[in-house]
């Protein structure tokens, strides 16, 4: 059974860090396009970045302070996010599609997590 789980969210004070992670099991992340969107309260989910094959993508609202990563051998994606600002604050959620190509479009996306808080407060 193909199965995603988040950690490493948490409450972290502006131009801080947090690096999240997504455990996959039942498949590959190396064969799997992996991204991650976030979800504001009362907002729309929105994309945030995608790791497909060597290709990396990022939403223009995280470029230069978010980078994405994976390693094959514990079969894990990382988000590692940096300068972190109030609204950055949202649910983080990981995805994995079987198509080996990025989409920002979470209907794209077949497979999800639980999603973890990021909380970015002074």
């Amino acid at each position: 059974q193909l199965q995603l789980v988040e950690s490493g969210g948490g409450l972290v004070q502006p131009g801080g860090s947090l690096r999240l992670s997504c455990a996959a099991s039942g498949f590959l992340v190396n064969a799997y396009t992996i991204a991650w969107f976030r979800q504001a309260a009362g907002k729309e989910r929105e994309g945030v970045s995608c790791i497909s094959g060597f290709s990396r993508n990022f939403a223009d609202s995280v470029k230069g302070r978010f980078s994405i990563s994976r390693d094959n051998a514990k079969n894990t994606v990382y988000l590692q996010l940096n300068s972190l600002k109030p609204e950055d604050t949202a649910v983080y959620y990981c995805a994995a599609r079987r198509t080996y190509s990025c989409s920002s479009q979470k209907n794209d996306y077949s497979y999800w997590g639980q999603g973890t808080q990021v909380t970015v407060s002074s």
